[in-house]
């Protein structure tokens, strides 16, 4: 290894574009030179990363978009690992769309056996299919988990050696005391989070609405606020138009933060939003509904809970309603619940508190990570 340190990062959503333009400020900051290069967002794009092509074809969720995008994906990924084995890096580094970056990994893996090929963020093992962990043993060097059980787990099953490094949502943990939320407001700011894909707007916004209605129908008096992502931004105002219950949307992440800090209450789609809220101590109601296909496969889920301050804590002090028990009836009676002082809500400010203290950290994250890299390369 040279003194600068060439990482190819393979990233295919806005999560992992902006974990690699932290990665490549934290480097900066711990004075090693590195050069970037492979697939890169917005935010990496801005460190001066040349995407090798547009990282959006990348962004699929779930079974069956994957098959639909098969003959494409099988290009790119021949095309990134003949670039990686071309340009030959230290690092091969993997930060999300497994299903496209595992399969490069093994590619480079048979050409270039002396790269370290490092993957940021764990796989969700804990969820589902925990045979992956063995099975990307023979490939993967190390693992950068984000969560702080992972480890230990990955090591029961028999995956490859794992650091962790902190979630990259604990070093912007925002200071806010449970104290000051024990009570709603006269009239409660009620937040709802439909989901980051169409996929999921498509199965949550009619969950959503109907839930928002009933609880007007009973009488219950509140405001809601709906974060948008950008570019579902269009797609959202259009479907909730006619809703009897309008909520304000608001697009941005300046928004989105103040949002989290006025809300009283939250019913959200499940996934890191979640432990978004907790941090930042909105009591919650998460919800999720799986399409079609994956309900066919969902015996192979064995996560006892899908909300992340539930493992992280180890007890479920999030209450979660899942496929056909999200029931906007049942829904509606837990928000108004959860708009009383009182036992519902002091339970969830309680596990607030107990996982802020095992998220907090002294280092961010990434700076934990790049040192992990630094040490990995060295050694």
């Amino acid at each position: 290894m040279t003194d600068k340190l060439r990482i190819y990062f393979v990233v295919g959503e806005d999560s992992g574009d902006a974990l690699g333009a932290k990665l490549i400020d934290a480097f900066g900051n711990l004075s090693q030179d590195i050069e970037p290069m492979g697939l890169a967002g917005a935010k990496m794009k801005e460190k001066g990363v040349d995407s090798l092509f547009d990282i959006s074809e990348l962004s699929v969720m779930g079974i069956s978009a994957v098959a639909a995008k098969l003959p494409s994906l099988l290009k790119r990924i021949k095309q990134t690992a003949n670039d990686i084995i071309e340009k030959k890096p230290d690092v091969l580094l993997l930060i999300d769309s497994p299903e496209f970056s595992y399969r490069v990994a093994k590619k480079v893996r048979k050409q270039l056996p002396q790269v370290k090929i490092v993957k940021y963020v764990a796989p969700t093992v804990w969820a589902w299919r925990e045979g992956r962990a063995k099975k990307i043993k023979p490939y993967i060097d190390h693992i950068m988990a984000i969560l702080p059980f992972e480890p230990d787990l990955l090591k029961k099953l028999d995956g490859p050696d794992a650091t962790y490094v902190g979630h990259p949502l604990a070093a912007e943990m925002p200071a806010i005391s449970t104290t000051t939320k024990k009570k709603c407001a006269d009239v409660p700011n009620l937040l709802v989070l439909p989901g980051s894909r169409r996929g999921e707007l498509k199965l949550m916004l009619p969950v959503i609405r109907d839930t928002l209605r009933i609880l007007k129908d009973r009488g219950s008096n509140f405001e809601v606020t709906l974060p948008a992502v950008g570019r579902l931004e269009n797609e959202i105002r259009e479907q909730t138009a006619a809703w009897p219950v309008k909520p304000n949307i608001v697009v941005g992440e300046e928004a989105k933060i103040t949002a989290f800090k006025n809300a009283d209450l939250a019913l959200a789609t499940s996934g890191t939003v979640i432990l978004e809220l907790a941090l930042y101590k909105v009591p919650m109601i998460s919800i999720y509904k799986l399409d079609r296909i994956m309900m066919r496969l969902r015996h192979m889920i064995t996560a006892w809970t899908t909300a992340l301050p539930n493992l992280i804590a180890d007890y479920p002090f999030i209450p979660e309603r899942l496929n056909e028990n999200a029931h906007p009836e049942h829904l509606a009676r837990m928000l108004e619940r959860l708009m009383l002082p009182g036992e519902e809500r002091n339970v969830q400010l309680k596990g607030f508190d107990q996982i802020t203290k095992q998220l907090k950290s002294e280092k961010s994250g990434a700076q934990v990570a790049a040192q992990t890299i630094i040490d990995l390369v060295r050694k």
